[in-house]
């Protein structure tokens, strides 16, 4: 239970080395962010990834959660004087939190039971006797007839036989080792049920009459069955052979050859379907409830990274549209660095339909501000400014593109306080226009303002346990912001405040400073913000970024702690502080390997790992991870579903991963499937093994159900013959 057996599990469950747990441990007991140990102490742990010490930490979490469990349990049953070392063994062994539940369930505190009333009538002494089963003990009503009395409540024998039969059936419920091996044989061999409740399932349909083992469901199908059982279309079920839950409990409660044996399997037997059953019930679909939720915040938070890691669109000016019918359609121009130039409102959609002004309009904002590409947001008639802006495209003539853009979130972040802060001279809508325009340009920096649950990378979000969900996609988003680094004299509040060691306040007060002395010159200058203290120092300096510096390293990932060992390698590698200015630095990779890696690691006192990052950083000063990336599919026309006909080869951006396939923009307004099957020939257990979201990949069309507005698409150009 002390560290050091968590360090030993630890290292067993993720294969890892001692020295990678017991450093990582100690490290994260010392306050130190999981973005600064990832990137800055990776001598420390061996170079392990963000995401691994993210699951590491959590499970630390979960292992000294155990432990203060073990430890109240042990405090409780000594407390009751029945503390055994066989029990002492069997909590210490207890591998989860179920288990551990299983163990104290007798020495709990339980609320009035048909039990516990039987215990307060006298009748403990009777079921004893009963379930000792003596080969040679007088049948059970007549033990029970010595039992009767009517001051207590128990007029007769059959009332005394039936309250002993009830404490014995919770002795039954009671027994750990019991529930362990009912719960691993149900899950193994049991069978989820499921029927309608409706005559229109919608869709559930197919639930109307399901069944499949427990041990083969499948996550996304267990959360679907869960949300219209909530949604009271669908009632489910487990069926579990109850042959096989009596032989379990036979072999440890039932003895052969005694007059009391049939009277204790009937104990047993209400024990299983009254206690144990129901209870058994209840945990395992909990049990896959956790499950299916753990890989879809899994998918949830992939999906996330991706999307945020899209690479952005720099230096162009930006058109944004955010589609509507009857109010219109907002306009917004922001310059390169996402500045305000100019709003308005335009009508190209019903009813006014007035695309001839419309045009006009667009076409006057693109030449007075030299507009490059439009942003067109995908919600409410999207589709018909996407034909109109393709229009214009076509009619201007000069290179202009265009972009479909996810509005997942902009709505909300239209309407909080901090886009009413932000502009606070715009209405709701126009904020929205703003927004869309500026997730082109930079995503990571436009939707690190909106709650991450609402930018829709996934299904079921709202059915998460939502702790658990907020936990992971922060993660997310925090380690997004620190690995592509932040411009310390531009970012907004919410950018800094996913920085490492920052946090919300700490950002204010960052940007407070700059607003009142000007951008910052140095990393050093941080120390002088208020509430910012040498340690927020230390986990915050290597990822925020100053551009024209007094010192170049200042606009690279190299912490402070390292500028001298930065500065011996530029000399050792007969580079000078102006080459480092100029950014001529391209071939230092080849001068360390000629020197070798460890000699120069060595010589300017830094670890192997840290050595690559610096000469990383110095070759490519300012670098951002997302330009590595594929860039964004821009379009010049526009297609609607009815042009799409079987066979038909396209270009698509992937927009979200889902347990069974991927959905694909293919430029019609409505996204396309690829169904798992269809992603490759090769066998894959999830879509996450071959697509990520902002993949740009070729498809065909399978299949187009207009009217039902569902796309079939395949990846895979010889299942061509399943097209319809």
């Amino acid at each position: 239970m002390i560290i050091i057996n968590i360090i030993e599990k630890l290292t067993e469950e993720f294969s890892l080395k001692p020295f990678q747990v017991e450093n990582t441990v100690k490290l994260i007991d010392e306050g130190n962010t999981i973005p600064f140990i990832a990137r800055y102490r990776k001598e420390a742990h061996g170079s392990l990834d963000d995401q691994v010490l993210r699951e590491l930490s959590e499970r630390l979490n979960y292992l000294r959660n155990m432990d203060e469990t073990r430890e109240k349990i042990m405090a409780s049953i000594e407390e009751q004087g029945a503390l055994t070392d066989e029990l002492v063994a069997a909590i210490e062994a207890a591998q989860t939190l179920t288990e551990l539940d299983d163990i104290y369930r007798p020495y709990k505190k339980k609320r009035k039971t048909r039990a516990s009333v039987a215990k307060e009538k006298g009748l403990e002494p009777l079921a004893d006797i009963i379930y000792a089963q003596a080969p040679d003990c007088k049948p059970p009503i007549e033990l029970a007839a010595d039992f009767i009395n009517a001051e207590l409540g128990v007029e007769t024998a059959e009332d005394a036989l039936q309250g002993a039969m009830d404490i014995i059936a919770e002795k039954i419920s009671d027994d750990a080792d019991i529930r362990k091996r009912m719960r691993f044989v149900c899950m193994a061999h049991g069978i989820l049920n499921v029927k309608g409740t409706k005559d229109d399932l919608d869709v559930y349909e197919m639930y109307k009459e399901y069944s499949e083992a427990l041990s083969k469901i499948a996550d996304h199908r267990i959360l679907a069955i869960n949300r219209g059982e909530k949604e009271e279309f669908l009632k489910v079920s487990i069926d579990f052979d109850e042959q096989k839950a009596m032989f379990i409990i036979a072999k440890n409660h039932i003895k052969e050859g005694s007059p009391a044996t049939e009277t204790v399997v009937a104990a047993a037997k209400d024990a299983y379907s009254r206690l144990i059953f129901p209870s058994i019930e209840r945990e395992i679909r909990s049990e896959l409830t956790d499950r299916a939720s753990t890989s879809a915040i899994k998918v949830f938070s992939t999906n996330l990274h991706q999307l945020l890691m899209q690479p952005p669109v720099n230096d162009k000016v930006v058109l944004g549209l955010d589609p509507g019918y009857r109010t219109g359609c907002k306009v917004a121009v922001v310059d390169g660095t996402g500045k305000v130039l100019d709003t308005g409102v335009i009508y190209p959609a019903p009813p006014k339909s007035d695309i001839e002004n419309a045009k006009i309009i667009v076409k006057a904002l693109v030449k007075k501000h030299g507009v490059q590409v439009f942003a067109i947001g995908n919600g409410t008639a999207s589709h018909e400014t996407e034909v109109f802006a393709a229009e214009v495209i076509k009619e201007l003539n000069d290179g202009l593109s265009y972009m479909v853009v996810s509005e997942a979130g902009a709505s909300v972040y239209s309407a909080s306080k901090l886009a009413a802060e932000e502009f606070p001279d715009y209405d709701v809508s126009l904020r929205s226009a703003v927004s869309i325009a500026r997730r082109l340009q930079d995503p990571l920096a436009e939707l690190v303002k909106i709650d991450p649950k609402a930018i829709g990378v996934g299904q079921y979000q709202h059915d998460m346990p939502q702790n658990q969900l907020n936990g992971a996609l922060d993660g997310v988003v925090e380690d997004c912001v620190n690995s592509v680094g932040v411009d310390l004299n531009t970012a907004s509040v919410q950018l800094l405040a996913r920085v490492s060691g920052l946090g919300p306040a700490v950002a204010k007060n960052v940007v407070a400073y700059r607003e009142e002395n000007g951008r910052f010159t140095n990393r050093s200058q941080l120390k002088k913000v208020s509430k910012l203290g040498p340690k927020a120092f230390e986990q915050c300096a290597g990822f925020l970024r100053i551009t024209d510096g007094k010192n170049p390293l200042d606009n690279t990932s190299v912490h402070p702690e390292s500028y001298d060992a930065a500065e011996k390698l530029i000399k050792l590698c007969d580079y000078t502080d102006k080459d480092l200015k100029k950014g001529a630095l391209t071939n230092l990779s080849e001068k360390v390997n000629e020197k070798g890696v460890s000699v120069v690691a060595n010589e300017i006192g830094v670890g192997e790992p840290t050595l690559l990052d610096i000469v990383k950083e110095l070759e490519r000063p300012g670098r951002d991870p997302r330009d590595e990336l594929p860039a964004p599919l821009l379009r010049t026309d526009i297609m609607s579903m009815e042009d799409l006909k079987a066979g038909m080869e396209l270009t698509g951006t992937v927009r979200n991963v889902i347990d069974f396939g991927a959905f694909v923009d293919i430029g019609v307004h409505q996204d396309g499937l690829v169904h798992i099957s269809h992603i490759t020939n090769r066998f894959i257990k999830h879509p996450a093994e071959v697509l990520k979201v902002g993949d740009i990949v070729k498809v065909w069309v399978l299949s187009v159900d207009v009217n039902k507005k569902r796309i079939s698409l395949t990846m895979r150009k010889d299942k061509l013959n399943e097209a319809k």
